[in-house]
């Protein structure tokens, strides 16, 4: 068995940034224009008058504040309120194969490796844009590697889940090293006609080099002491998007074909199964709760970090404990923690001990424990 490092992360940030102040505009345009079209229906009592949002309501519900996007002119457009993009032809990289490739490349350079040195790609995220060929294969012929390639979702878990897959590879010789990466155009399955829900999500995607401790060479390295995966279903959290809705004559742009959850279900359900996983886990690990300097989590809600780390800690954690990378990036599903993890990692000693945790749809939970070399 080889000892397994994460030994370079990576992060692709998209070029547009969209405010709550603008998407709250945005919103209260369609409100306004609904409620008037609709105004005798209203009266009537057939048709329920929309809601307004607001800046406050926002960020007193996530602690959101900004979310960078793939495409900034068409949500902010009340008339059409989803991203446009473009199809490109089959010849041409795809969209998540050009995020995952700009990440990938960014944690190469910080693993000091180059795509000779990888033998595995796994793309795992929670919105693929197709079926088949598998965009891990994209990616991997895009950027030179030889080896196997395949894609995997568990949602916002992906990454922990993917990171799993890559330890397991590498501790058990089958690959010298594998990228795992998680490319996430979250809001485009975001309904942005939903007050509860309009604001929630941005876009982003990250990179992982796992490889064999006794052939890193980076300075940012992190051995992965250990993982472990817990999914328990629940329909509290959905996505029905999916190849036989035209078998089922099934409106494709209905709002269950989007993203639609039961938050406050959510946040009584998972937070308490997070912090008995990653507690249970250290355990396991012969570690205590006080030997970790830094949970990097799944940045989705505030509220539900917050809570989450005061259940292991006892108390309120400090800012550097949990950093927060949502305010400006918002749920990037899979991709959350690891950018946590990205940005906040160098001021480390070595040593130190992190967890890496993700939850979501499922419900899926991954706890992923490092330390610092």
């Amino acid at each position: 068995m080889h000892q397994a490092v994460i030994s370079g992360t990576g992060l692709y940030t998209p070029a547009y940034s969209i405010s709550n102040e603008e998407l709250v505009e945005s919103f209260n345009t369609y409100v306004r224009a609904f409620n008037a079209d609709h105004a005798e229906a209203i009266a009537r009592g057939e048709t329920d008058a929309l809601s307004e949002s607001s800046v406050a309501f926002i960020e007193k519900a996530s602690g959101i504040k900004s979310r960078f996007v793939v495409d900034k002119a068409g949500i902010l457009d009340p008339r059409r309120m989803m991203p446009r993009i473009p199809e490109r032809s089959n010849d041409e990289w795809g969209i998540l194969c050009e995020m995952a490739v700009a990440a990938a490349k960014d944690a190469l350079q910080r693993a000091g490796r180059s795509a000779a040195d990888i033998d595995g790609v796994i793309v795992a995220c929670s919105n693929l844009q197709r079926a088949y060929p598998a965009v891990a294969i994209e990616v991997q012929a895009a950027l030179g590697i030889h080896g196997f390639g395949f894609d995997m979702n568990v949602a916002c878990s992906s990454a922990t889940f993917g990171l799993q897959v890559a330890a397991n590879a590498v501790q058990l010789g089958q690959a010298r090293a594998v990228l795992v990466v998680d490319p996430e155009i979250c809001t485009a399955h975001l309904n942005f006609r939903d007050r509860d829900s309009h604001f929630i999500f941005g876009d982003a995607a990250t990179a992982l080099i796992v490889e064999r401790a006794d052939l890193a060479t980076s300075s940012r390295q992190f051995e992965i002491l250990g993982t472990k995966l817990l999914t328990q279903f629940s329909n509290n959290i959905r996505n029905n998007f999916g190849f036989l809705n035209r078998a089922a004559d099934a409106d494709g742009l209905a709002a269950d074909k989007l993203f639609v959850q039961e938050g406050r279900k959510v946040f009584k359900d998972v937070c308490p199964m997070v912090a008995e996983l990653i507690a249970a886990h250290l355990h396991e690990t012969g570690l205590a709760v006080s030997d970790v300097q830094r949970y990097w989590l799944h940045q989705a809600n505030l509220n539900m970090n917050l809570l989450i780390v005061r259940k292991l800690l006892g108390r309120d954690a400090e800012p550097h404990e949990a950093p927060v990378i949502l305010d400006t990036y918002a749920n990037t599903s899979s991709a959350g923690s690891v950018i946590a993890l990205h940005k906040y990692q160098d001021d480390l000693p070595s040593g130190a001990v992190g967890v890496l945790s993700s939850f979501g749809a499922g419900y899926s939970i991954g706890s992923v424990i490092l330390r610092k070399r």
